[in-house]
């Protein structure tokens, strides 16, 4: 059995990557390297390369004989996509299509993919089960919808079987610190924390300390990048015992304040982080957890690390590897 990573190069394909690995799995890494670092990959097989690419992808298949793919390949700058929409339907939906095409030509029917929970915008109610209101606030997480539709009407056209993977907020670092995020590039709020306080930046910005939270603060679901990578493993094991295509939440099923966040940083790091109160962002929900009911039951999937384990993998990560996986 042999599974190709598409963005597997990047902060939660590289740790999946490993994890798979682990499993006895053959891994074939595909990324453009663009958003990616060769580094991250270690010993696994790496192919340097487009999505959309069709002879590159049909060859990776039939080289490394590919029976499962786990896409993560996608621009995923929330801002940057609202400057720059081409950019993202381009790469993200038409890349995602002949990608889908050119896999389901070679005769792979097992696909995992990495949606997100942004397709839900703000809101009615939490916690936030599959079957809510969809509301995408941004061109990235619209391109992450469609390409869910396209996922639908491939299993009914084309006998494409999937699990879209709906993720909150992927946290952390792996548990021997030698895969983590690069906070040059982030817009994830714990790299900037951690920015903040190994005196790298300058204060952290906290937007919004008047939501109706119980400290005034944005309430979102971290969950630990290495849980995240397991409900990979899951969703694939799910699949190759014949389970149909699926859409679930990925988190933890409980919410944390941005200030709840800086004050176990301080308490497991020991020392104060710099921060300065904003004005709230525009479509900034005050509130958004995951119901997890669903991953529960159908991929047997629960996240099992803690916020402590989160803060504390993040520190030891970001103090050693200041530069991500660049050494200069």
């Amino acid at each position: 059995m042999t599974t190709l990573v598409t963005g597997g190069a990047g902060y939660i394909g590289s740790i999946t990557t490993r994890l798979l690995r682990s499993t006895g799995r053959s891994v074939v890494v595909l990324d453009s390297l663009e958003n990616g670092h060769a580094a991250a990959v270690q010993d696994t097989p790496l192919v340097v390369g487009n999505i959309a690419d069709t002879a590159l992808v049909s060859k990776v298949c039939r080289d490394h004989d590919v029976d499962e793919v786990v896409h993560f390949a996608a621009y995923k700058a929330v801002g940057e996509s609202m400057e720059n929409p081409g950019k993202y339907f381009d790469n993200n939906v038409t890349g995602s299509q002949k990608l889908i095409d050119t896999i389901s030509a070679c005769g792979i029917t097992r696909f995992v993919f990495s949606s997100t929970a942004a397709i839900y915008g703000t809101p009615e109610s939490v916690p936030v089960v599959e079957s809510s209101a969809v509301r995408c606030e941004s061109v990235y997480a619209q391109t992450k919808l469609m390409i869910e539709h396209l996922l639908h009407w491939y299993g009914q056209t084309k006998g494409l079987r999937s699990v879209s993977l709906r993720y909150f907020n992927a946290a952390g670092a792996s548990d021997d610190s030698t895969l983590g995020e690069d906070w040059r590039f982030s817009q994830n709020l714990m790299p900037h924390v951690m920015k903040a306080i190994l005196g790298e930046s300058a204060a952290l910005s906290v937007f919004g300390n008047d939501y109706s939270t119980p400290d005034g603060t944005g309430v979102r679901d971290y969950i630990h990048v290495e849980d995240l990578a397991t409900s990979h493993v899951a969703a694939l094991d799910y699949l190759s015992n014949g389970g149909q295509t699926l859409i679930c939440n990925v988190g933890t099923g409980h919410g944390t304040s941005v200030l709840e966040i800086l004050h176990a940083t301080e308490r497991i790091v020991g020392k104060p982080v710099p921060h300065v109160f904003k004005p709230r962002r525009t479509g900034d929900p005050s509130e958004c957890y995951a119901a997890t009911i669903l991953a529960a039951e159908k991929l047997g999937f629960t996240a099992s690390r803690s916020l402590d384990d989160i803060i504390s993998s993040a520190y030891a990560w970001h103090a050693t590897h200041p530069n991500g996986h660049n050494t200069n």
